[in-house]
Parts: C-alpha cells; sequence; structure tokens
C-alpha cells in the first residue's frame, strides 16, 4: 500500500464533499488511482479531459505513485 494526499479542484471538490484527503492505495500509476477515487466518489469526468499534477508539477497518467506523494486531479475550469 502507498498512502497519498489527493487534492481535488471544482467540480470534483463539489462532487467528493472534501478538497482533499489522504488515502492508502494499491495502484502503480495516476490511472489506476484515479479509477480507484471516480468510484469511490462518483465522479463522472474521464480521465483524458482531465489534468493531473504530482507535487506541484504536470504529471502522466502512466506516471507511477509514489509514497508521501500530493497528487491533484484537475478538470476543466469556465472563466467569466
Amino acid at each position: 500500500m502507498t498512502t497519498v494526499t489527493l487534492l481535488y479542484f471544482a467540480s470534483l471538490r463539489e462532487r467528493a464533499g472534501i478538497a482533499s484527503e489522504t488515502i492508502s492505495t494499491t495502484a502503480v500509476d495516476l490511472a489506476g488511482l484515479y479509477d480507484e477515487v471516480q468510484a469511490r466518489h462518483g465522479f463522472t469526468w474521464p480521465r483524458e479531459h482531465l489534468r493531473v499534477a504530482v507535487d506541484g508539477e504536470f504529471a502522466r497518467w502512466g506516471d507511477a505513485v509514489r509514497a508521501g506523494s500530493e497528487i491533484a486531479f484537475i478538470p476543466p475550469v469556465s472563466g467569466g
């Protein structure tokens, strides 16, 4: 198990009802991690429409999940 902190923004934060959480995961990559939390919180955004960042840097979905990382899932946002 790997422990990471997840950050949710915009509609993902609204859907989850929280801005962040620390979880333990068996996911080996960021895509698998998103699949886990998507099922847990009922997120409807497909991965292809999101950005992911690890420790403040944009990352790729195939990147490995690293213990202690802060991972942000970022949906598209519209400005006004």
